[in-house]
């Protein structure tokens, strides 16, 4: 008669994962505790402001900033990747220069000499250097206002990280992705619209939605421009009521919410850009398959004789 031996199944147990989990929820209780049940955040002012139509005009200009800077940056920011990979050495100094120059300045700085444009240039003239011939000039101080002057600082800063993103995006496609390409015979822009550029997104996407989020932070700083964006219309209203703290939790919690929605946005993005993938990826098995299957029973009996 056989022995049949039962093997009993233990699951493994990690005793310091449970004990780390318990001291963080007890950090997180008593942070809890603290925020919720002291008096002095002022939640009842914090609730009162939050939904002003003062400060909801404050996010709706720095939504604006957000959606124009990142449209701008990416288009030349996708300008200056190409000048960069361009095998033109004047095309690709240029590019490294502006990228070089505009990483290095602090956006804040870039703002004011931006805003003080019109008293380095009066007027800005169109025509041939070095010569008296113009075909056109104007005042510098009608076209750069608070808001365009935002814009133009933040797309300016914001194109160089953008640039470097995307370069490396392009530089982390195989080469020979880029030779199959060639030997198609197709132009240079349908390689890099068509080929090139998707297996590069999956790349650009993360680190590119990092600088949207840090774009939508960096707005804070148009405040040098007296520009009513969320943070300084905050400060205005702090500033006349002395309600520091709460008014700054609301800024906080509407930044919170805007970086949310920008991940989430991601987060779809590249859970659409990983299916259509996969779905590429099947496609081009079964196409495999189909082509093989298909030769074998094409393929005709080969009978040799015997002498």
């Amino acid at each position: 008669m056989n022995n049949v031996e039962t093997i009993k199944v233990v699951p493994a147990r990690y005793p310091l994962r449970t004990v780390g989990a318990i001291v963080a929820l007890f950090v997180l209780a008593v942070v809890v505790q603290s925020v919720a049940f002291n008096p002095r955040w002022e939640w009842s002012v914090f609730a009162r402001w939050f939904f002003d139509p003062v400060i909801l005009e404050g996010v709706g200009q720095t939504l604006l900033l957000t959606l124009i800077g990142t449209a701008l940056s990416v288009v030349i920011g996708g300008l200056l990747a190409l000048a960069r990979l361009s095998s033109s050495w004047l095309l690709s100094s240029l590019a490294w220069g502006y990228i070089w120059l505009f990483r290095s300045l602090p956006l804040i700085v870039v703002l004011i000499i931006l805003y003080n444009f019109s008293y380095l240039y009066d007027t800005l003239s169109l025509g041939v250097p070095f010569t008296g011939i113009t075909w056109g000039s104007f005042e510098t101080i009608n076209v750069l206002g608070q808001f365009s002057t935002a814009v133009v600082g933040l797309t300016l800063v914001q194109s160089a990280y953008t640039a470097e993103i995307i370069r490396g995006g392009f530089l982390g496609v195989d080469h020979g992705q880029y030779e199959a390409a060639a030997a198609l015979g197709l132009p240079a822009s349908r390689r890099t619209l068509r080929i090139i550029l998707p297996q590069a997104l999956r790349t650009i996407l993360p680190a590119g939605f990092n600088e949207i989020i840090s774009l939508a932070k960096g707005t804070a700083m148009v405040y040098v421009l007296a520009m009513p964006e969320l943070f300084y219309t905050i400060q205005m209203i702090y500033n006349r009521t002395q309600e520091v703290i709460p008014l700054l939790m609301v800024g906080a919690v509407w930044y919170l919410v805007i970086t949310t929605v920008l991940s989430a946005i991601q987060h779809l993005v590249e859970r659409a850009l990983a299916r259509s993938e996969r779905r590429s990826a099947v496609n081009s098995t079964r196409a495999t398959r189909t082509r093989s299957v298909t030769t074998q029973t094409t393929q005709e009996p080969v009978h040799a004789s015997l002498s």
